[in-house]
């Protein structure tokens, strides 16, 4: 099934009719009236964001099990892999991770239940302020954003403490375990990361505290929507932290730009889909750049997707490695900032492409 894209020519008419409060996408979606979107959900987009690529493009694959348990030669291979996955695309996709299918399955038939929830129950865990340990919530931001965004969503923060509802049962025991999982998963990413930047393996963990690192887990639920074409699950944006870890279900809809082109990722069976995220690109002082990305939604189907955010710990100041500086050739390209301070400054607003990596970025005086 294809997703589709929001375009700015003949668009057709939307509802003036606006909810009497922020509701939620599930609940609107279900309005038996609802033929147009809300005039407030109609997303306005750039010309360069209207079209995918109708391509096929090879998106890189990274074969986990090399990296972790292979001959020097096959880890060697697969630091090479990363490194040009990184370079290229700041996207790949994981298999051979160790993470067993049927615990991927399971937490995203727990999570369509945790949505199936009365809006009372899930009223229970709003949450307000960027930094509390649970928000469910619709959109992104909507106490900054004038339109608004065909996504509800959960976020809980589950390392360094593990957080959690308790409901459904059994739920918070499932997360635990998969956040475990995909944790060591990232972990070993990031050690093969370092080595393809030049560095020891433990140099990124010993320097951005890994130990004590954040690790978000992000729910979206994209209910079917009555214009796609007006649409937007999520906009065009970079993930803050260093590496984000996504499953779905089989409802495509996750969009990368790659080469000035969007693709649509069509992922292969029990993988993981991995984005570099912000801070890896101070980290590596601009080697390797955040993937800007985005949600799109469809009329049919809804598309459910969990992803894994893992950072620094918040406490720890970002800037370019200094193994990785030079002071002639390679100048630091960002300023240091405190990781709570720029997730701060990124979720307090709304989410526009690259904008918060932007303010840490060096500027270059011209001559």
């Amino acid at each position: 099934m294809a997703t589709t894209a929001p375009t700015t020519t003949q668009l057709p008419p939307t509802s003036d009719v606006q909810p009497s409060k922020m509701t939620s996408i599930k609940t609107l979606a279900k309005s038996p009236d609802l033929k147009t979107i809300p005039s407030n959900y109609a997303y306005s987009t750039n010309p360069d964001e209207t079209t995918a690529s109708d391509q096929e493009v090879s998106v890189p694959i990274i074969d986990f099990s090399l990296l972790t348990s292979g001959t020097p030669e096959q880890r060697s291979k697969a630091i090479q892999d990363l490194n040009k996955a990184c370079q290229d695309w700041g996207f790949f996709m994981v298999v051979n991770h160790g993470v067993p299918e049927a615990l991927m399955k399971a937490m995203i038939n727990a999570s369509d239940e945790f949505f199936n929830l009365s809006k009372e129950e899930k009223q229970e865990f709003a949450g307000k302020y960027v930094l509390d340990p649970i928000r469910c919530g619709t959109s992104f931001n909507p106490s900054k954003e004038k339109v608004f965004f065909w996504r509800d969503f959960l976020k809980v923060i589950v390392h360094p403490e593990f957080h959690f509802p308790n409901k459904p049962i059994g739920f918070s025991e499932l997360s635990s375990e998969y956040c475990k999982r995909t944790r060591k998963v990232a972990r070993e990413l990031l050690k093969g990361i370092s080595e393809s930047l030049g560095v020891d393996n433990n140099y990124m963990e010993k320097t951005l505290n890994l130990d004590s690192g954040l690790q978000i887990f992000i729910l979206n639920l994209y209910p079917p929507c009555p214009q796609p074409e007006l649409a937007m699950g999520l906009p065009p944006h970079s993930d803050h932290g260093l590496l984000t870890l996504l499953i779905q279900n089989e409802v495509p809809g996750l969009q990368v730009q790659h080469n000035g082109k969007w693709v649509t990722v069509n992922p292969l069976p029990n993988s993981f889909l991995v984005n570099t995220a912000d801070h890896l690109e101070i980290f590596s002082n601009g080697k390797y750049k955040s993937v800007v990305h985005r949600a799109v939604v469809n009329n049919r189907l809804t598309r459910m997707s969990l992803a894994m955010a893992h950072g620094p710990s918040l406490e720890t100041t970002v800037s370019p490695a200094s193994n990785l500086l030079d002071s002639e050739n390679n100048p630091p390209a960002y300023i240091p900032m405190k990781y709570k301070q720029y997730l701060e400054l990124q979720q307090g607003n709304q989410l526009d492409r690259k904008s918060c990596l932007g303010r840490v970025r060096v500027r270059v005086q011209s001559e």
